[in-house]
């Protein structure tokens, strides 16, 4: 493959490469050779929101890596002689090394992601990139937060976006989130499975005073027209999945910014 060739198929799959400070920036083109690791997000789970793109890079791999749940989601697009990589919480560091020693090998790497990265799963790719030993390049994918604003109506100048699906403190996060909803915004939460979930977010905001009287509706399955639940902060109790995303809305919605209708 030509550089010319490797430019062109980065500039139409809008790859966010690697700075040399090891933060990131976009658009910069790299070389990485004829061989490449990349990480690609896949969307919310249906193959109606995986872009073209990363169906192209999934189709001319030659290891497709990523949790069980993600695989079976591109599992229709898997190329017929291409290794499967699959992996759990419990030994995501030793499969990433597999990955990460084919990639050293010369082979075509995908790792793939639920959602787009860089809404959640971020500590994901830090482990990703320690297992190769270098910054790995990055293709958005369409994140359920997405969905969920679309679904839900609503927009991200007055929603905020939290994910606690990570490891580690969560209560810089918690706190943020007691901020965004005293600012009378929105906030769409991704919680952590198991032990801060929709029930224990909303019990722990009432704890520290916040309204129980927030509309909130919790979705499971975002390809389906409807939310799993609706109701209020003070009335969410019931135990969801851990493929649960949660819409807190503010007491009192923006009012509109736009010009005044024309008078008759």
């Amino acid at each position: 493959m030509t550089e010319r060739e490797r430019a062109q198929i980065r500039a139409r799959l809008g790859i966010i490469a690697p700075c040399p400070d090891g933060a990131r920036c976009a658009p910069v083109l790299v070389d990485t050779g004829d061989f490449m690791i990349i990480c690609a997000g896949v969307g919310p789970g249906h193959l109606d929101f995986l872009t073209h793109g990363v169906a192209e890079l999934i189709r001319g791999a030659d290891i497709v890596a990523g949790f069980d749940a993600v695989i079976e989601v591109v599992r229709p697009l898997l190329p017929q002689g291409a290794r499967v990589v699959t992996m759990g919480y419990q030994d995501q560091v030793a499969r990433l090394d597999r990955v990460a020693a084919e990639h050293h090998a010369g082979r075509r790497c995908v790792v793939l992601f639920m959602g787009d990265m860089h809404f959640s799963g971020f500590q994901y790719l830090e482990r990703v990139e320690r297992a190769c030993g270098h910054p790995v390049d990055t293709v958005p994918g369409i994140s359920s937060a997405q969905v969920l604003a679309a679904r839900g109506k609503v927009c991200f100048d007055e929603t905020t976006f939290l994910t606690f699906h990570r490891r580690g403190d969560l209560e810089p996060f918690k706190r943020h989130l007691v901020h965004v909803l005293a600012d009378q915004r929105n906030a769409i939460a991704i919680p952590r499975p198991w032990d801060f979930m929709p029930k224990d977010i909303a019990a722990w905001l009432l704890a520290q005073g916040v309204s129980p009287g927030h509309p909130v509706e919790v979705w499971e399955n975002l390809t389906l027209a409807d939310a799993a639940w609706r109701g209020t902060l003070g009335s969410c109790t019931q135990a969801f999945s851990d493929m649960s995303i949660m819409l807190i809305r503010a007491l009192a919605p923006m009012p509109s910014q736009i010009e005044p209708p024309p008078h008759p």
